[in-house]
Order: C-alpha cells, then structure tokens, then sequence
C-alpha cells in the first residue's frame, strides 16, 4: 500500500513541478517584458489545473484494473481532459479559476517536458530508417500548406 502512495506522491510531486515552471514562466515574462504578473488568480487557476491533472492520473491508475480493454488502454491526457470538461460544465468558477492562467506559459514547460521524452529516445530514433525523415518532412509541410489554407478561407469568410 505503501508503494502506490508513494507512486502517487511522485505524481503530484512532478505536477507540482509542472506548476512551479509555469510560474516561473510567468515571472520571467513579466521582468522581461513589464507585461503579466502573478495573481492570486493566476495560483488559483494552476490549482485547479493540477487537481484536474491529478484526478486524471487516479482515474487512469484505477481504469487499468477495468475488465474493458479500451478503458485500459485510454491515455491519460484524455481523463484529464475529460474531468476538467466535466468540471468546467458543471461551474463557472473552474473556467474563472482557468482565465487567469496565460496560455503561453503554459506551453513552455510542456515543450520541454516533450523535448526531454524526445531526448530520451534519440537511441530509437537512430534506429528507424531513413525513410521515415521523408514522410515526416511531407507531413509536416501538408500540415502547414493545409493550416495555412484553412486560415486563409477564415480570414477571407471574415472579410466580408
């Protein structure tokens, strides 16, 4: 019993951490620029990202023992995204709570934390055959040509 409170302290740990960056993130934005600072809404709207997170990891935690294997096998992003949908349905106050977080500090951790679990891979990718640059180089330029096409359809049905 012991070990999964400890897996689960580990989990809230690193959360906290994902906090802590944000914040960070947040203080560094606004000595460099002069614009945004830390509010007691802006902790109050991490709160309650880190909660939905954490409710997320539990339930995915709890769904491996389900006997449906899709319920095993659901990503954790999804129950996170699907509590905090349930949450944010339910009250205002968790979209209020939300508002006061800014977007971009947020993703600064996540692209690190996705560049170091990009990082700890670097053996596999040497694996993997060349060919796998191409294809990738063609996906990322259709996802651009397709994202570009789409806004310039937007901004042109917005125009008139």
């Amino acid at each position: 019993m012991s070990t999964g409170l400890n897996k689960y302290a580990k989990y809230a740990l690193v959360l906290l951490l994902s906090v802590g960056l944000i914040l960070f993130t947040e203080q560094m934005k606004f000595i460099k620029n002069g614009e945004g600072h830390i509010t007691l809404g802006t902790i109050a709207g991490l709160a309650v990202l880190w909660l939905f997170s954490f409710i997320g990891v539990l339930i995915s935690t709890l769904m491996k023992k389900a006997p449906l294997k899709f319920l095993q096998d659901f990503p954790v992003l999804g129950w996170v995204s699907i509590v905090s949908l349930i949450c944010c349905l339910i009250s205002d106050v968790f979209v209020d709570a939300i508002a006061n977080v800014n977007f971009l500090s947020i993703t600064t951790p996540i692209l690190a934390f996705a560049g170091i679990s990009v990082a700890d891979r670097l053996v596999d990718l040497r694996k993997t055959s060349w060919r796998v640059a191409i294809v990738a180089v063609f996906v990322f330029t259709g996802t651009y040509v397709g994202s570009a096409l789409l806004s310039e359809l937007g901004l042109y049905l917005s125009a008139k």
